[in-house]
């Protein structure tokens, strides 16, 4: 396992109503890109850790889903329509239904893995957001997803 350090500022985690996140200050450092594209150059995969990280991930990639070195403000909203170039999977919170960031986790795994994450995450009474319990979403052509709550280790 490798680690591509990234720096973000974030803002609101979750805004109401599907809203979309606020912009966030991020940088993405040469070594960290370089990684990340010799990562998916080989057989490896690029999980993010937090809807942020993949914010800063993907503003740092262009259309070619190469990742360059960059900083500044991102607004980007990954959604299931725009698509993820770079992020593999995800590591998350679970976010309350109205939260634009089920957009993002649909973008990365799917809809139906989302969702029957999110059912066995109320049936097990997993606790939610920045202090809840946190989960791994994967493609729907991997593992499925893979839930990791207060036993992690």
């Amino acid at each position: 396992m490798q680690f591509a350090p990234i720096t973000l500022h974030t803002g609101v985690a979750s805004v109401e109503a599907h809203e979309p996140p606020y912009p966030e200050r991020f940088a993405v450092p040469e070594a960290s890109a370089r990684l990340i594209n010799a990562v998916r150059a080989g057989d490896g995969r690029v999980i993010a850790i937090g809807t942020t990280a993949v914010r800063a991930v993907e503003s740092a990639a262009g259309d070619d889903g190469v990742v360059r070195a960059r900083a500044g403000w991102t607004d980007l909203v990954v959604t299931p329509e725009r698509g993820v170039r770079v992020v593999d999977g995800l590591l998350t919170g679970l976010h309350e239904p109205e939260a634009s960031h089920l957009l993002m986790l649909e973008a990365v795994a799917g809809r139906d893995a989302v969702g029957r994450s999110y059912e066995e995450a109320l049936r097990g009474l997993y606790l939610w957001h920045e202090f809840g319990d946190v989960h791994l979403i994967l493609p729907e052509e991997g593992p499925h997803v893979a839930h990791c709550s207060r036993n992690c280790g």
